[in-house]
């Protein structure tokens, strides 16, 4: 059975056993170690080259409307442990905290900055920090809200939540807000079994591009 594939039909995923699923956790040292190298690197020199930005993005929220800068929330990461996750506030501190993709009215709760760094994706900047912290990776399935179960509950059942969630993923370039849980699942599966240096490189490289088209983002 060790060297089987299993395919499950309810989520479009070829799943396998616990011990190839352990070997594609548990990536080389070298793997583990350049990736964290590079999440260390690229967030410090993130944090000081764009604190400009960062500072201007900061007055401009603060200047539009009451509330902190900062938005925390929990967010599902590694092993499906809870931890807060660092987004610049886009949204008026009165909204109902659901996903994204659950609002019929998201326009009546972002505010005018919230819109423009929401398409480019400039509200993302302060998970620089959460990756200098060690919740989160550059590159990883993105963390979702405690409330979206169904998603956390896929994950768990293909061991995805087995590794850090990151900024963007295999799924953000495949079509980011405009695919379902089951889509999410499949390219983070595809991730997961697939997951190298190069193949990291080549996800930042498609995101930039994404983000300056602003391709597959909903408000």
């Amino acid at each position: 059975m060790d060297n089987k594939l299993i395919y499950n039909q309810s989520t479009n995923v070829t799943s396998v056993s616990k011990s190839k699923v352990k070997e594609l956790i548990d990536s080389s040292f070298i793997y583990r170690f350049i990736k964290r190298l590079i999440d260390i690197t690229f967030s410090m020199l993130g944090i000081i080259i764009l604190s400009p930005v960062l500072i201007v993005v900061s007055i401009l929220i603060k200047l539009e409307s009451r509330g902190p800068i900062i938005f925390k929330q929990l967010r599902a990461g590694k092993n499906s442990k809870p931890f807060y996750i660092y987004k610049f506030r886009s949204m008026k501190i009165d909204t109902p905290n659901i996903a994204t993709n659950d609002f019929t009215n998201a326009s009546d709760y972002i505010t005018k900055i919230g819109k423009f760094i929401r398409k480019t994706s400039l509200d993302e900047m302060p998970q620089l920090f959460n990756i200098l912290k060690g919740d989160m990776s550059i590159v990883g399935p993105r963390p979702v809200i405690l409330e979206e179960s169904e998603l956390i509950e896929l994950r768990q059942a293909h061991n995805i939540d087995k590794i850090l969630p990151g900024i963007t993923g295999w799924a953000q370039i495949n079509g980011r807000d405009n695919i379902g849980n089951k889509e999410k699942v499949k390219y983070d599966y595809e991730y997961l079994s697939r997951k190298s240096v190069l193949m990291d490189v080549y996800i930042i490289l498609m995101t930039a591009l994404k983000v300056l088209k602003r391709s597959d983002i909903k408000e």
